[in-house]
């Protein structure tokens, strides 16, 4: 099977994979083919395999025993069916292209706020990466992160202006971005970040946080993420799977960003 090229592939081969075990062509427990079956079907190497693998086992989809393979794993309805994606992989859905402008990169005494999330001593200093995000070279976002100085120095001498601290982590460093906590809120946006964005001091903004962790939860970066709301609103899609209990949950199914580069043009074309 011929893959794309452009993406990772190891992501193709565990996007590949997903979608065979979510639309019912494996069953539970079912073996799922071997990484050297993998490999030639794929034409990679049984590296890029494993790392597929990894990643279906890190979001439940698979389990794996030693010496006899990989095994469909039993889905929860509670566990839904949401994916990490980064910024880059969530233009690519809108259609748009990803860029980003470097403002700021230096150490810095750790905030008392960002210290609990990463779990650092007050004292402790912390790498502040600033980024502006853009969709067709139009400000979408404007991204605060805060990283352990290990993880940080991981980036150096990379494009971050063109490359994700998710791929150059897990593609150079084989370090999976595997958990990520989420809080949505809205703020009125500060005014340097304003600037940047090209919104009035004090506009409300829709504003996410992230902390995202490794294997063993090792708190990678906590990132603010400040998105202009005339340009982004997040839509979620509830699956009710048991129709005969009126009382059932209704999982998330799908929880995404939908973007608009267009808004403010229609807007002062419509004056």
């Amino acid at each position: 099977m011929e893959l794309e090229s452009g993406r990772p592939r190891h992501e193709q081969i565990s996007d590949y994979l997903r979608e065979q075990i979510e639309t019912g062509q494996y069953d539970v427990d079912e073996q799922l083919p071997s990484e050297k079956q993998l490999g030639t079907t794929f034409d990679v190497s049984r590296v890029t395999v494993r790392r597929a693998l990894q990643t279906l086992e890190h979001e439940d989809y698979i389990y794996r025993r030693q010496g006899l393979g990989s095994f469909v794993k039993e889905r929860h309805e509670t566990q839904g069916l949401v994916r990490l994606t980064d910024f880059a992989q969530d233009m690519a859905q809108a259609g748009l292209e990803a860029s980003s402008r470097v403002t700021h990169f230096e150490p810095e005494r750790v905030p008392g706020y960002v210290a609990s999330r990463l779990d650092q001593e007050l004292d402790a200093r912390v790498v502040r990466l600033d980024r502006l995000r853009l969709g067709d070279e139009e400000p979408i976002a404007f991204d605060r992160t805060w990283m352990p100085p290990f993880y940080a120095s991981l980036l150096e001498g990379h494009d971050l202006e063109h490359e994700t601290i998710y791929n150059i982590l897990e593609q150079d460093y084989d370090i999976p971005v595997i958990r990520g906590h989420y809080r949505i809120t809205a703020t009125n946006v500060p005014d340097d970040v304003a600037e940047h964005l090209g919104i009035s001091p004090g506009t409300a903004v829709l504003v996410i946080e992230r902390t995202s962790c490794s294997r063993g939860d090792k708190y990678v970066y906590f990132q603010r993420r400040y998105y202009r709301s005339d340009r982004v609103a997040y839509e979620l899609e509830l699956e009710r799977t048991d129709h005969d209990d009126p009382h059932s949950g209704m999982p998330l199914r799908d929880f995404e960003p939908v973007f608009d580069a267009d808004a403010e043009e229609r807007s002062d074309n419509a004056h």
